[in-house]
Formats: structure tokens, C-alpha cells, sequence
């Protein structure tokens, strides 16, 4: 959780709620508002020139959309998009700016934040120049479980589809299928009811 719920709603956040697929904000968009999620998932997306969905990113509960660009006067270079039924607090920008400057605390929450998926997308960055599916799909894997304390093998259920890690590696679903299916094969993940364990 970056910023607690009742701060945000003291400070006069509303709530909105977004079906799945529905539109949170979209690329090209002035930055207004900061956003956080209280139940659902979402996700940061654009679109190659030949359609190609690219999943920037999946957020869930307790996490914010987007945060990055309050602080600089750029647009949103990406679509913020509902996969699931999601609640989510919306502030107005100069308010989410005097609240950060009133507590230190949420400042350094959110630098920890920022710095967190500025390493996600330095680790992805590097990753894509990898020919290697296999490699591809382990440094994404490595990266999830890397906040867990149970580190032991198959003691973690990756929580993303096989749509999404093709996605987020950059990979078609046919050939993050077929490499999954591979890394079973040599004992690097199990699967277990269609879930990928590692």
C-alpha cells in the first residue's frame, strides 16, 4: 500500500469503479489525477503499429497507476486499462502534492515505489534483447518471486496467464506456451492445474 486509504480519503479521494476492459485513463492524456487501486488488477498498455497488445505492466490491490508522471509535465505515454472488475481512489494532482510534502513518510514510500518498477523496467529493457525465450521468461519469473521470503524451488505460483508473460517479455503466447512447457520438461518450473509453480 503506498498512501493508507483513510489518508486518502481525509484528504478528499473519491472512489470510481471500472469493469473490466473499461479505460482509466488512455495514452496521450494530461496527467490529473493520482490513482490507486483498493481491490482489482489493471494493467499499463499500448499498441504496436501492427495492433500488437504491449502490457507495460499489471498493477493490483494497494498499488498506484501511473504516479510517475504527476511529477513532470509530460502526457501518459501508455493506456492504464481494468482486467478485472476494479475500485480504484482517484486525487486530484495539486492535492497528492501538498500531501506528499506534509508527509515525509508517503514520500519515501513512494520513492521506494518508484524506484521499485524503475528496476522492473531496467530488468524487462535488458531482458528483451535476449534471444533466449527461456531466459526471457526466467528473469520475469525471477523478478515476481524475488519479493517473496520462500525462496525454495516450485514454492511460488507465478500469477500471471501465459497471454500476459508473452506480453511482458515481448514473446507470442504460442512460443511462451511452448518454452514453458520446455522448462517443465527440465525441471525449472511444474505445473499443477494449468498454474505454472517455480
Amino acid at each position: 500500500m503506498v498512501i493508507k486509504e483513510e489518508v486518502l480519503h481525509s484528504v478528499g479521494a473519491i472512489i470510481r469503479h471500472y469493469q473490466p476492459g473499461e479505460v482509466i485513463f488512455n495514452e496521450g492524456d494530461v496527467p490529473k489525477y493520482y490513482y490507486q487501486i483498493i481491490s482489482g488488477q489493471a494493467k499499463l498498455n499500448n499498441y504496436s503499429d501492427d495492433g500488437k497488445e504491449i502490457i507495460q505492466t499489471l498493477l493490483e490491490e494497494g498499488q498506484s497507476i501511473g504516479e510517475s508522471l504527476l511529477f513532470i509535465d509530460k502526457l501518459y505515454p501508455v493506456n492504464a486499462v481494468a482486467i478485472t472488475k476494479c475500485s480504484v481512489q482517484r486525487l486530484p494532482k495539486t492535492v497528492f502534492l501538498e500531501l506528499i510534502k506534509l508527509y515525509p513518510e508517503i514520500s519515501f514510500e513512494m520513492n521506494k515505489t518508484l524506484s521499485q518498477k524503475l528496476y522492473f523496467k531496467l530488468i524487462m529493457a535488458q531482458n528483451l534483447s535476449s534471444q533466449n525465450p527461456t531466459a526471457k521468461l526466467k528473469v520475469l519469473m525471477d523478478y515476481l518471486k524475488s519479493f517473496q521470503e520462500n525462496q525454495s524451488p516450485y514454492s511460488f505460483m507465478i500469477p500471471l496467464t501465459r497471454q500476459q508473460m508473452a506480453s511482458l517479455t515481448g514473446l507470442c503466447v504460442e512460443t511462451a506456451i511452448r518454452t514453458i512447457k520446455v522448462m517443465e520438461r527440465d525441471k525449472i518450473v511444474k505445473i499443477k492445474d494449468r498454474k505454472i509453480l517455480y
